[in-house]
């Protein structure tokens, strides 16, 4: 059973391939002060690069899972992530409100992906 493991460190490993799936850890935005435009931009930002390293792109989405510490930011969330998901390839998705590892953190998610 081959598993790789990228961008390992004691706690967690950004990604994690297994038969050809990858599995992202939690993403959040690169500026935690942002509002939830600029965080959800960030954070998918983030998503696209961990998935370029390891051969696969946002086309390739199986499952997202969307953790918003407010819901009142759903919509504005929901305008970044539709316009950045590629037509036709929308993957099985939750939206759940949940408290932030930061308080500052508005979004994160998690993402698994073929390869």
């Amino acid at each position: 059973m081959n598993i790789g493991r990228h961008q390992t460190n004691e706690r967690t490993s950004k990604v994690v391939v297994h038969n050809n799936v990858a599995y992202l850890c939690g993403q959040v935005a690169a500026d935690a002060e942002a509002d939830i435009i600029e965080q959800t931009q960030t954070m998918l930002a983030k998503v696209d690069e961990l998935l370029m390293s390891v051969g696969s792109d946002s086309t390739r989405m199986l499952t997202a899972t969307i953790y918003l510490k407010s819901m009142d930011d759903f919509a504005a969330m929901n305008l970044v992530w539709n316009a950045w998901v590629p037509s036709g390839h929308a993957p099985a998705r939750a939206c759940v409100q949940a408290a932030m590892a930061r308080p500052a953190l508005l979004v994160e998610i998690s993402v698994t992906a073929a390869c």
